[in-house]
């Protein structure tokens, strides 16, 4: 039977091999006079609907809506670009943003993009949030001309570019304008934007996109005519990527060297991302700082690095911020290096008493449940094992993604195995990770120093003193422990050399760390 089982199990792998390499081949072309489809593998697929308020709230949904959605400025592998704004300066004496607009750029429709879009969009997201821009920093939007606009901010504050101007996608009034259910509006409506591509075909079952190039796009009717994703494994990848089923995909760090050698293109990026655990401190015992750190000595990161990762991944720090943004990283705070002599006396002195096995209080056995999805399996099994080695009982269960999001959001959970990116942009993310209300934030709001130095952040404009804010938030983060990073996966991705693919710099919008920023399918590599 366990014969049967395993071999069935190899002939469905190389089945789907053989379908990758053969139904989508025939779309790959790079002929003079053939249109151009550049197919992108991704292993989860369906990504949501993709318009500003109905895709997935994680980086790879922003990015497929990106593709339709142009913002007032833009990042490229150096730094800041105009996009729908030509040119912008800061006042200082009134605290605002004037920007320039470009003129001629129409919506998918043919409409004109004019600034009375621009104040819509701001206005429109104040009275209906989405979960990737925070508007109310924002005190007025108002148009100077049809191709100018000022916002005036009520306070300060640093990040205002990376995280509202680069990363609001721009509505277009004269269809959102009659909208009062953004996250019901489906339709084909809800697709029209000024960016370089519109969708024109979606399965959500088979987690598959294709997009085709806008030919009046402003800055010139992309040479990539159409874009697909495709839901393929991480371990297929790289099979699909040498039959020319696909042109880029993440692959296995363990792939990487051959795949080189064989003339595909590599990307790497670190410290981008981070896994997590994720911890319920809104109940008993979790609730208690000093359980907390009580589990953070129990962990060993580094055997976690080494046998789950197998060495591709930098261990976490406790401070959140990753050793890679040099600027901003703290090294001086506490680290929990495995120690279960520790955690047992801290459990010891809250109470517990060992008997048998495990730890045990006021009669109750220590035990907890440990959430994972399938990309974490590992990780959740050795943690659960190594918190048994110093008496703590862990249930581990593993669900989809996107159910563990929605427990985790819920408070039902004790332990769960999560992440997110947006580490190697502004620091800004620390707030959203730490008070934010999504589920990737540990939604902690109980030392109020900490608090205070998590919105002062946000409006200190001298980058030094910012900076000594950002260290302080880490020592305290760190001494809280309202989460644990466990580690920052080292990535891999690998391409035909058919475009020049990059990582954008401090990651795309608010800091997404995928190289597939929208810029790179303008235009082919010559070279």
């Amino acid at each position: 039977m366990i014969k049967n089982k395993v071999a069935s199990s190899i002939f469905l792998v190389f089945l789907t091999i053989f379908l990758v390499g053969a139904l989508l081949k025939v779309d790959i072309s790079y002929g003079q006079t053939e249109a151009i489809t550049y197919t992108i593998a991704d292993t989860t697929g369906d990504w949501g609907y993709p318009s500003p308020y109905t895709h997935y709230c994680r980086g790879p949904g922003y990015v497929r809506m990106s593709f339709i959605f142009d913002t007032l400025v833009w990042k490229d592998r150096s730094g800041f670009i105009p996009l729908l704004a030509k040119k912008w300066h800061y006042e200082e004496q009134e605290n605002a943003y004037i920007f320039s607009l470009r003129e001629g750029v129409s919506w998918h429709d043919g409409k004109k993009f004019v600034a009375k879009d621009v104040v819509f969009t701001f206005n429109y997201i104040k009275k209906h949030p989405t979960w990737m821009i925070d508007p109310s920093i924002v005190e007025e939007a108002v148009e100077i001309d049809p191709y100018t606009v000022k916002i005036y901010l009520k306070e300060p504050y640093a990040p205002f570019l990376n995280n509202v101007a680069c990363a609001l996608p721009i509505l277009p009034q004269h269809i959102w304008q009659k909208v009062e259910d953004p996250r019901g509006f489906q339709k084909d409506e809800a697709l029209i934007g000024t960016g370089p591509y519109r969708l024109c075909d979606y399965n959500r079952a088979q987690g598959t996109y294709l997009y085709q190039a806008y030919p009046n796009y402003y800055l010139g009717k992309p040479e990539v005519e159409r874009i697909k994703f495709i839901k393929v494994s991480e371990q297929i990848a790289p099979t699909a990527l040498r039959r020319g089923g696909i042109n880029a995909s993440s692959v296995p760090p363990e792939t990487v060297k051959d795949l080189k050698k064989e003339g595909f293109q590599t990307l790497t990026c670190s410290g981008s991302w981070n896994a997590k655990l994720m911890i319920n401190h809104t109940k008993e015992p979790l609730s208690s700082r000093k359980f907390r750190q009580a589990l953070a000595f129990a962990i060993n990161r580094e055997e976690m690095v080494k046998i789950t990762q197998r060495g591709y991944a930098t261990v976490g720090s406790p401070g959140l911020i990753p050793p890679s943004q040099e600027y901003w990283h703290n090294p001086n705070i506490e680290q929990y290096s495995y120690s279960p002599a520790k955690t047992q006396a801290i459990l010891e002195s809250l109470g517990y008493h060992k008997k048998n096995e495990y730890y045990w209080k006021n009669g109750k056995k220590l035990s907890l449940e440990l959430l994972t999805s399938p990309q974490f399996v590992r990780v959740a099994e050795l943690i659960s094992q190594q918190l048994k080695k110093v008496g703590m009982a862990v249930r581990v269960r593993s669900l989809d993604s996107k159910s563990l999001d929605i427990r985790v959001k819920g408070w039902k959970f004790d332990l769960a195995v999560s992440g997110h990116g947006a580490l190697s942009g502004d620091p800004f993310i620390l707030n959203k990770v730490i008070l934010g209300k999504d589920f990737i934030s540990a939604r902690y709001n109980k030392n109020e120093l900490l608090n205070k130095l998590l919105t002062n952040q946000l409006h200190q404009i001298d980058r030094g003193k910012r900076k000594e804010m950002i260290y302080k938030i880490q020592k305290i983060y760190a001494r809280e422990l309202p989460a644990l990073t466990l580690y920052y996966p080292t990535w891999y991705w690998a391409h035909d050399g058919s475009l020049n693919l990059y990582y954008t710099q401090d990651g795309i919008a608010f800091g997404i760390p995928i190289p597939l920023n929208k810029l790179c399918f303008l235009k082919r590599r010559t070279s």
